[in-house]
């Protein structure tokens, strides 16, 4: 007898420990499913091998749960287009009364007018071209948006700087500010998409011509890390921590429209980079790496 309960023992103790291994293994099937999903964002629901009602319990109710979150996830994508087409529909049908409003401002500036007169006719005038501004800015964010397909290429990323800082010469002189470059001997080459690349760097610079209390610094470093940096005295951490919101601007920059560093943000990460900004010692740094990890797309 003793023998008897002894083999039966160890065979509970077997079916226990073959029921443990298998549950084990189904969490992690449920675990890895979960991820992959999560990560492809896909509309797939979790499958599992065992046949353990506790474990198919509850991939019925993550499916659940995922099911939610596919319709959330479709109604957020469906409004977030209707918002990108109201947005670029909108840019459209503003700038033909803005130009129009351009062209009789020039008309009136042409007629005998008093000081008083010609001082509010500069005001409207400067509204209208903050509103142009607006206007084209709206409509080049709902265009990086929406931007789905590149065009990548092997590009050297010293030559790209160089063009775009070439670019801003005439603002650059306009506020005294000489800039000061340091690059790497050697070409510093990635795969990227050329167009969305010009308008990072554009759009960094212009932000960092505004911000500047007189100075400028531009460095790129092998591993394909970029800095920018400038001396900004009216910003702090917290206002930096925003820089890349839509429409956030600080009270010391009343023309700008909060879009070019949000823009800038959402290009670099489409294309595989990181960028981020930081504040110490009254100086922005806006940094950027793109890592050396992509190939030319087969054709």
């Amino acid at each position: 007898m003793l023998y008897i309960a002894g083999g039966a023992l160890s065979a509970l103790i077997f079916l226990l420990c073959l029921k443990i291994r298998l549950l084990h293994k189904g969490i992690r099937e449920i675990t890895d499913e979960l991820d992959e999903i999560l990560r492809e964002d896909t509309n797939t629901l979790l499958t599992v091998s065992s046949r353990d009602r506790s474990l198919l319990y509850l991939a019925d109710k993550l499916n659940a749960q995922l099911r939610l979150l596919g319709q959330a996830r479709l109604k957020y994508q469906q409004g977030d287009r209707e918002l990108k087409n109201a947005v670029t529909n909108i840019s459209h049908d503003l700038r033909t009364p803005l130009t129009a409003v351009s062209g009789y401002l020039e008309l009136l500036a042409k007629e005998p007018h008093t000081p008083k007169t010609l001082r509010h006719m500069e005001i409207i005038r400067t509204r209208v071209e903050d509103m142009k501004q607006l206007t084209e800015e709206l409509f080049r964010y709902s265009v990086a948006l929406s931007l789905k397909e590149t065009r990548p290429r092997l590009l050297s990323l010293n030559r790209h700087l160089e063009e775009s800082i070439l670019g801003f010469y005439g603002a650059l002189r306009q506020k005294n500010i000489i800039p000061l470059i340091t690059l790497p001997d050697t070409p510093v080459m990635r795969t990227l998409d050329d167009a969305s690349l010009s308008r990072i760097f554009n759009n960094i610079i212009s932000n960092a011509i505004k911000y500047s209390d007189g100075d400028f610094q531009v460095s790129l470093t092998p591993d394909g890390t970029i800095t920018f940096c400038n001396t900004a005295k009216n910003l702090n951490p917290i206002s930096t921590a925003r820089l890349f919101d839509r429409f956030y601007t600080t009270e010391t920059i009343q023309d700008s429209t909060g879009l070019g560093l949000s823009i800038a943000k959402h290009l670099t990460e489409h294309l595989g980079g990181s960028i981020t900004a930081q504040y110490r010692d009254d100086k922005l740094w806006i940094i950027i790496n793109f890592p050396d990890c992509r190939t030319l797309p087969a054709s």
